[in-house]
């Protein structure tokens, strides 16, 4: 079974992957970030510029065959992306595959030919400022950003970009929860459309 989760950046997709994860014993996780293009042949600086935000960065042959291998039952290499250099590392890490598998990312809901290998396709709605608070604190704190470099993407792609691929996304989703209430309350939202 395949549990797809989609929303905004910083809507809290990955709290409630992990939320869902502790609630239901191991899961095969996989989350778009892993799956930016390698930009090896770009300069750091040239690869600080790229829109990460619309769908063309993401490397969408690559997690369709993962998600379905995990489906079938077989183990995957899973990119590690490098946040502070803007492409991936040389080694991966090995996702075993499980009963359940979660996907989680902005996009999880807009690529049709990850949405349509979903069980459940959930979207996290979770309010703009909200959104805007937690990526800057998470950016600062876990991705070596100045909050300047944060505001500017923000309001450069990851704003417009929302608007344009996440949101509308939302009209797929066969769950609808709440980035802003006690995330057991997603986990139980999710619960209920799989029983």
């Amino acid at each position: 079974m395949l549990i797809a989760i989609g929303g905004c950046s910083g809507a809290g997709k990955t709290v409630l992957a992990r939320a869902l994860e502790a609630r239901l014993g191991r899961c095969a996780m996989l989350a778009f970030d892993s799956y930016y293009h390698a930009q090896d042949g770009l300069t750091l600086e040239q690869r600080a510029q790229r829109n990460y935000d619309h769908p063309d960065a993401l490397e969408w042959a690559l997690l369709e065959e993962h998600t379905r291998c995990l489906l079938g039952g077989q183990a995957v290499d899973v990119p590690i992306y490098l946040f502070d250099q803007h492409t991936r590392a040389p080694q991966t890490t090995k996702t075993e595959p499980s009963g359940l598998v979660i996907v989680e990312g902005i996009l999880a809901l807009h690529h049709t030919g990850v949405r349509n290998l979903a069980n459940v396709k959930v979207f996290v709605e979770t309010a703009e400022q909200e959104c805007l608070h937690r990526r800057l604190r998470r950016d600062i704190r876990e991705r070596g950003r100045s909050e300047d470099s944060v505001r500017q993407q923000y309001a450069a792609t990851v704003h417009p970009m929302a608007r344009k691929f996440v949101l509308p996304s939302r009209a797929h989703a066969d769950v609808i929860v709440s980035g802003e209430r006690p995330v057991e309350d997603g986990v139980e939202a999710v619960l209920r459309h799989l029983r």
